[in-house]
């Protein structure tokens, strides 16, 4: 994304239209299919944390964490990038391939946002709000932008030919990690397994995993950052792996349970949106 290849306003219109689609993803979807698994005390939340946590990573993005992840580190560009601090040289005019470098960034930010929001199943319940944004602004920093910049910015990893079209390593490894990390660093939740915990509301499971389902090709086919054939096949595989493996699931369940369940249809579809991004395109 650093090819001085002019405007293509068709590229452009389909990235300002996956980058509202990613945000979407977390803002509902993502809150919305975590507010229906937790206890009905703890909707709100799980709700704040998803809220919160996208316009805390806006500013600090805004202010260095995109370029630490997509700046130029110079002699120490292999390992993290510098400047762009402020969006400093993110002019109107400023292209990243065929797209303004301000939609290429936007984004970005929206894989930013997304990224710490997925912990928040992990710990839902058993950390403090004023702990989950401290841990998530040092996260953001010295974990995130690393990781994204190694593999999308031009650091050794992407220099080793590692491939991630859409996120496999920098999105779902990084805080799938980090999330298991922080449960065993948490431990159990207080009265578990005695007290039970079912979850308060599957019907907002079920529409925030329909949400995520549509926002994921954003995410996806996003990922090309062009309007062009890659993307339609992203697309493609993506809502045939979704439908695969939500169909397996229900199809397993039902014949080792005696029926099939909407939450394990609906977790399914959502293990095979992320299983199929890495090699999407």
């Amino acid at each position: 994304a650093s090819a001085q290849d002019g405007l293509d306003s068709g590229d452009t219109a389909w990235m300002l239209t996956s980058s509202l689609l990613v945000l979407f993803m977390t803002i509902p979807g993502l809150s919305l299919f975590y507010a229906g698994l937790v206890r009905s005390k703890n909707v709100l939340s799980v709700m704040m944390q998803c809220f919160a946590l996208t316009c805390m990573v806006t500013v600090l993005w805004t202010v260095y964490v995109y370029g630490l992840a997509f700046g130029d580190g110079g002699s120490m560009n292999s390992f993290i990038g510098f400047g762009k601090l402020f969006l400093s040289g993110v002019e109107v005019d400023t292209m990243s391939g065929t797209i303004p470098e301000s939609v290429f960034q936007m984004f970005q930010l929206t894989f930013a946002i997304i990224t710490p929001a997925l912990m928040v199943g992990a710990f839902a319940e058993r950390m403090r709000f004023s702990a989950m944004v401290v841990f998530m602004a040092l996260w953001l920093t010295v974990v995130y932008a690393p990781v994204a910049h190694w593999v999308w910015g031009g650091g050794f990893l992407g220099a080793m030919g590692v491939l991630d079209f859409a996120g496999g390593t920098v999105v779902h490894i990084n805080a799938g990690i980090a999330a298991l990390v922080l449960c065993v660093i948490l431990g159990k939740r207080k009265g578990y397994p005695g007290n039970p915990m079912a979850p308060n509301s599957l019907v907002l499971t079920v529409i925030g995993a329909s949400m995520l389902w549509v926002g994921w090709f954003g995410f996806n086919a996003g990922s090309e950052l062009a309007a062009d054939g890659t993307a339609g096949m992203a697309m493609a595989v993506t809502h045939i792996s979704a439908a695969m493996a939500g169909f397996t699931w229900m199809l397993i369940e039902w014949a080792s349970r005696g029926k099939p369940s909407v939450l394990g249809i609906a977790t399914g579809a959502v293990g095979g949106l992320v299983a199929i991004t890495p090699a999407s395109g």
